[in-house]
């Protein structure tokens, strides 16, 4: 089992930043790709980041060039650094962890991110 949680949301004016950290425990050695999802009200989930064990990074096109997704493994944390924040970046983010053995997915709790305008 693997269990993630979420932390460093909040309230923050538009243009402002913010970084969320999720801290994973358990059989951690079983994650190969840490994801950032979000869901804002009314709409579906969308991923928003992903990092590889091996340190590959791939982004939604809607936050490229504003927030940088890393790991730090002696820490089983991943880091979501979101810059120039948008109003439309509001929503709960969620750490999402795919594990190979076994194949399934771990998710955090959620933590919430508002902008405002």
């Amino acid at each position: 089992q693997v269990q993630l949680v979420e932390s460093g949301g909040g309230l923050v004016q538009a243009g402002g930043s913010l970084r969320l950290s999720c801290a994973a425990s358990g059989s951690t050695f079983s994650i190969n790709v840490m994801d950032w999802y979000r869901q804002a009200p009314g709409k579906q989930r969308e991923l928003v980041a992903a990092i590889s064990s091996g340190g590959s990074t791939n982004y939604a096109d809607a936050v490229k060039g504003r927030f940088t997704i890393s790991r730090d493994s002696a820490k089983n944390t991943v880091y979501l650094q979101m810059n120039s924040l948008k109003p439309e970046d509001t929503a709960v983010y969620y750490c999402k962890g795919h594990s190979v053995i076994p194949l399934r997915d771990y998710w955090g709790q959620g933590t919430q991110v508002t902008v405002s305008s």
